[in-house]
């Protein structure tokens, strides 16, 4: 019966390392996107577009900073770089809050919101955690008619940020 006790005490011993080493190298399962207006991923997510991979997962458009794709270069995602796919267009005025569902709050050093590759928009968090929705409000008096928002959400302690791309008709 001791021998028995040693063997599955080794054995546990042995077996916890490798269970906290595979949890704690899976990616995280959720993040943040915008759902108002609704972005090109909650459009996936809702089948408002039918789409790939990203309808399951819409949270998860993930890349390096400064990038300017809607996919955030992550191959998994492109079709959300795709312009001639038919995405539904929100008609905004000169003035939009834009409302992040946010699934995992990161610590968050920046939002960013461009238009036609201008930033128009930046907030700054300071390395805050976010709640679960976030919402800013956006001057897009800059522009008109139809337009691709790229809203970017920096992380404060990674060198990644959460991509969604948005598309309005200022003013229509």
């Amino acid at each position: 019966m001791q021998k028995n006790r040693k063997l599955a005490v080794a054995l546990g011993v042995g077996v916890a390392p490798l269970v906290a080493l595979t949890l704690s190298t899976g990616s995280a399962s959720a993040h943040g996107y915008v759902n108002s207006p609704p972005s090109r991923q909650a459009q996936c997510a809702a089948g408002t577009v039918e789409c790939g991979a990203i309808q399951h997962e819409p949270q998860s458009v993930e890349g390096p900073k400064g990038l300017t794709s809607c996919s955030g270069g992550n191959a998994a995602f492109a079709e959300l770089d795709d312009d001639s796919k038919g995405w539904a267009v929100t008609p905004v005025g000169s003035s939009q809050p834009f409302t992040w569902k946010l699934t995992a709050r990161h610590a968050t050093s920046t939002w960013q919101y461009y238009v036609g590759g201008n930033k128009v928009a930046e907030f700054d968090d300071g390395g805050a955690q976010p709640g679960e929705t976030v919402t800013h409000n956006v001057d897009l008096s800059g522009a008109s008619g139809k337009q691709k928002v790229l809203a970017v959400w920096n992380i404060a302690d990674t060198s990644n940020a959460f991509y969604a791309c948005i598309d309005v008709n200022i003013g229509g």
